[in-house]
């Protein structure tokens, strides 16, 4: 297969199955992992959905269980979100898992409904609208799995796709004001068939998985040409964003620390405190300030020394100019 090729080849690829509540997403998640492991290609899968009772597949992180980080990644990562979609696709966690795994991995959002719920025209228009929203929260490569064909076949959701006038003339016999909202809420979504890729598959029988993976292939090709070089980019400007940050928080520190110049043109000598880090600022900043207090203190000596003198020279020279002239009297009594 061209999907499990390609997938072999480098990182894992990503597939985050989400819809509506009974819509068959454990069924079509459990249809895949059996499917690659007849293809000898084992995927690693994880369940997040806490509610689910038992699971039909083998899990290797269950949510429900304590979490083994050690188990290695394989070709395919396969994650099984919560019915309530609400829950995953709008939640802080849902946001964190799809933005780190897409980051770093070839990432496809997979959105699952359920086609034999579907044939009335307005639920077709929720199931659409819902799977436009999570296209444009997630940005990332998407496919609509229209599952339980082994029911009905999908082909009247692909026509009413591609054809405006076919989904209008479903939509007369509904006379409802949800219809008419229905109807101008179609004309929205041209746009958003246009790029659309469909697959219909059984997750009971097991029929569709090799056009699905074949629309796989094409979704991680789509991921590697468009959105690999904007997640590369948003990554080199966080980066960038945060050795700013750095240096800023550098330049206030040194500013805190007293008169330390930052002069990144000018050769730092040993003595020089500029050329030292934060750290060694701080372990010499106590050792240096000792030595000019030192030197601050021996000069406040010396000027006390030399006012002193400058105070004790005239009476030093009155009380020798007292002893020369008695000695002067008693050498001559008779003056």
């Amino acid at each position: 297969m061209a999907a499990a090729a390609g997938a072999a080849a480098g990182a894992p690829v990503c597939v985050l199955v989400l819809g509506m509540a009974g819509s068959g997403k454990t069924t079509f998640v459990q249809r895949l992992a059996a499917h690659l492991h007849g293809q000898r290609c084992p995927p690693y899968v994880i369940n997040l959905d806490p509610a689910v009772h038992s699971l039909p597949f083998p899990a290797n992180i269950d949510i429900r269980d304590t979490v083994n980080y050690k188990e290695v990644m394989k070709q395919y990562v396969i994650i099984d979100t919560p019915g309530q979609i609400e829950v995953f696709t709008w939640s802080a966690s849902g946001t964190i898992i799809t933005e780190a795994l897409a980051s770093s991995f070839p990432s496809v959002v997979v959105y699952v409904m359920d086609t034999s719920r579907s044939t009335n025209p307005i639920t077709f228009m929720s199931n659409m609208l819902y799977a436009c929203s999570i296209l444009y929260k997630t940005k990332l490569p998407f496919i609509v799995v229209m599952n339980k064909t082994d029911i009905i076949d999908h082909s009247f959701a692909v026509e009413w796709m591609q054809d405006f006038e076919t989904f209008q003339d479903a939509l007369n016999q509904e006379t409802s004001y949800v219809s008419n909202l229905t109807r101008s809420m179609s004309l929205v979504l041209d746009e958003f068939y246009s790029s659309l890729k469909v697959v219909g598959v059984s997750a009971v029988l097991g029929t569709g998985l090799d056009e699905f993976f074949i629309q796989l292939s094409k979704a991680v090709d789509e991921y590697e040409r468009e959105y690999r070089p904007e997640y590369e980019r948003l990554r080199k400007t966080l980066e960038e964003a945060q050795e700013k940050q750095k240096r800023e928080q550098l330049e206030h520190l040194w500013k805190d620390m007293g008169n330390v110049c930052v002069q990144g043109n000018t050769p730092a000598g040993p003595d020089d405190a500029s050329a030292m880090g934060p750290s060694e600022l701080i372990l010499t900043r106590g050792t240096l300030n000792e030595e000019e207090e030192e030197r601050e203190s021996d000069t406040d000596d010396i000027d006390h020394e030399v006012t002193e003198e400058s105070h004790e020279e005239p009476a030093f020279r009155n009380f020798m100019q007292d002893v020369r002239m008695k000695c002067q009297r008693k050498s001559n009594p008779n003056e």
